[in-house]
């Protein structure tokens, strides 16, 4: 594998060029709503199930899931503003980007009796049921601030690397790199098959994709979000890869403590893309939190 040339600054992922053969094509669309032009996939039929991908992902996230999910709920997953196959928002704020999601959801005239969230999808279902209670899923969910000064420091390196044009397309270049890729997810704590590693790779390699990310990671405000958890009064149940290296397993438990009646579930081999290193477990997992909720 040779490393590519520079790809253009403002490059999209392509539908014709990286949507030919994407998960779960056929039950995919292109949806208005919200100032956003939408990739979602809707499958299934039955009570609405929400799935939310954390940052840097899209639909291809919930490749293993959807599918079997559909045999018993209306699966509803969305590519995130600016990630994937669906465009940005100006200012992808954690408000403004539950209030997206909400619209897509009235545009495809839904509403969902649970929403699932893996990382930063967590955060944003969270959002979503404050302030329309919902039952919730989370997935190694980003839900706290980083602590201490890194608190500070993170977001604001985010957004110096945001407002620099070239980087997304200096990341996109090097997601060429051999083996790049592999050792990015590799840090997460989980292992994922030649099949998930090249839909990121593929994702990885176009600067618009990238972009989102930074862009989203940089006007995320946990600490406002977490203000709110007392207020929460919809089940919440937080499945927890031991192994995640990317956000510390104590986070869930600590969310845990400020949300009454919240469960946290642990998975002892799986790091933080578990739900794709186990799809059956999580499809099983939802299930179980359907059954317990009556939904």
């Amino acid at each position: 594998m040779t490393v590519a040339a520079l790809p253009p600054l403002a490059s999209p992922p392509s539908w014709r060029a990286d949507g030919g053969d994407w998960p779960n094509r056929e039950h995919s669309r292109f949806v208005a709503a919200g100032g956003v032009r939408w990739h979602v996939q809707v499958a299934g039929s039955g009570p609405v199930v929400l799935l939310l991908h954390g940052t840097g992902a899209a639909t291809h996230s919930w490749r293993d899931v959807l599918p079997v999910l559909a045999g018993r709920f209306t699966v509803v997953a969305p590519d995130l503003p600016g990630h994937g196959f669906t465009s940005a928002l100006t200012s992808p704020t954690l408000p403004a980007m539950a209030a997206a999601v909400a619209a897509l959801t009235a545009a495809l005239g839904v509403d969902p009796a649970l929403v699932v969230g893996h990382s930063a999808g967590a955060a944003l279902a969270l959002k979503l049921s404050l302030a329309a209670p919902v039952p919730v899923v989370a997935f190694n969910g980003a839900l706290l601030p980083f602590p201490g000064m890194a608190a500070a420091i993170f977001p604001t390196l985010a957004r110096l690397l945001f407002v620099n044009p070239v980087v997304p397309a200096l990341f996109a270049w090097q997601a060429r790199s051999p083996g790049a890729v592999e050792r990015l997810l590799g840090s997460t704590g989980s292992t994922l098959d030649a099949r998930g590693t090249e839909l990121y790779a593929r994702l990885f390699r176009r600067a618009d994709h990238v972009a989102g990310a930074l862009a989203m990671m940089a006007n995320w405000d946990l600490a406002a979000l977490a203000a709110d958890y007392p207020k929460l009064t919809s089940p919440l149940r937080l499945v927890v890869g031991e192994r995640d290296t990317t956000v510390p397993p104590q986070v869930s438990r600590d969310v845990a403590g400020r949300v009454p009646g919240a469960e946290v579930v642990a998975l002892p081999a799986l790091g933080h893309l578990a739900h794709e290193e186990d799809p059956a477990g999580a499809v099983r997992l939802i299930g179980q939190a359907a059954d317990d909720w009556g939904v």
